[in-house]
């Protein structure tokens, strides 16, 4: 049997928590008793720098129940990093690892199906949403056109999931190998190419406090992912310079035949409009490239994507060898 580590970032869940909890010890352990999971499997939450008692919650946990553990950020970095950052801390106790999200709108009993799927040989099982009628038209309709966006920039992507999945330890031994500050998971995990296959499951509701998403968020999470994976904006301004310069010489070449007939030509208008037209395009190319050399940037410090402040299970592991060699 092997062990399995849930892994869940946490940020300002004070509320959400112990519903969390209550929830994922039910299914750890008709999993154990079922002998799919190892006893020793664990849920380890990762608080990202919590304002609120987050982490509090999370040591009570801890000391009321083995099956809890937890890591604490030194300061708030962002989802994507808080996953990361447990899912590197759990690799090194954990055979496969499973990540979600700390609101339960993840369906938990689709783990069985992720265990399914490994059973099979699968180094990585998608979560996939099998449907979004509970979503707005509006939210509906920007996600779909979204993930066609990313396909269309090449980005290799599941579509209708989020961060819902199951890895092994050997995937995710490789993902460390990707030393990326700009870090889009979504887009990067496929890219580690082993077998893997996909389950759906019915998303729901949250059940207490409030989502960490707000538009300005997921726009910006959005603008990541396709900086993070693709150069193709850069190339797509390239050819959009390419036209504006043809179109440029071939007007320039209908007004010299103009002059050489002899019409006049009122070309106020025109002038103006060409004149906000290549300014606002020439802006855009500027923001666009821009954009890409502030992640150079980034990535060239080579900072670190989050520091641990606290490690449960490694403090839990420092104390009991600490007693035996007392005991000794």
């Amino acid at each position: 049997m092997e062990t399995l580590y849930f892994v869940i970032p946490c940020y300002n869940e004070e509320e959400m928590l112990p519903l969390t909890a209550k929830a994922l010890i039910g299914k750890m352990d008709q999993l154990m008793k079922d002998g799919r999971i190892s006893p020793d499997s664990k849920v380890m939450f990762v608080d990202d720098g919590s304002k609120d008692n987050t982490w509090e919650i999370i040591e009570k946990l801890h000391a009321s129940h083995p099956m809890f553990t937890g890591v604490k950020l030194s300061r708030n970095r962002g989802h994507q990093n808080a996953l990361l950052a447990g899912m590197m801390t759990a690799r090194k106790y954990a055979d496969i690892i499973v990540s979600m999200d700390a609101d339960l709108q993840d369906d938990i009993n689709a783990v069985d199906g992720f265990l399914d799927k490994r059973a099979e040989g699968c180094e990585i099982v998608y979560g996939v949403r099998s449907s979004r009628e509970k979503d707005s038209r509006f939210k509906r309709g920007t996600a779909r056109a979204y993930y066609k966006l990313l396909s269309k920039m090449g980005v290799e992507i599941t579509y209708d999931h989020a961060d819902y999945r199951l890895m092994s330890r050997r995937a995710v031994d490789a993902l460390a190998d990707f030393p990326e500050v700009n870090l889009f998971l979504r887009g990067l995990v496929p890219m580690l190419g082993f077998k893997s296959d996909k389950v759906e499951y019915v998303r729901n509701e949250r059940q207490a406090g409030e989502s960490k998403y707000p538009l300005k968020k997921m726009l910006s999470f959005a603008v990541e992912g396709i900086t993070s994976l693709s150069v193709k904006p850069i190339r797509f301004i390239t050819t959009i310079g390419l036209l504006v310069f043809l179109v440029s010489i071939f007007m320039l070449i209908y007004f010299f035949v103009l002059w050489c007939m002899g019409r006049t030509v009122a070309g106020w208008t025109t002038t103006v409009v060409s004149v906000w037209a290549l300014g606002g395009l020439q802006l855009l190319a500027i923001g666009v490239i821009g954009e890409y050399i502030g992640k150079i940037y980034l990535e060239t410090k080579h900072r670190p994507t989050f520091i641990i402040d606290r490690d449960l299970e490694a403090e839990e592991n420092e104390t009991m060898k600490g007693e035996n060699y007392d005991g000794k």
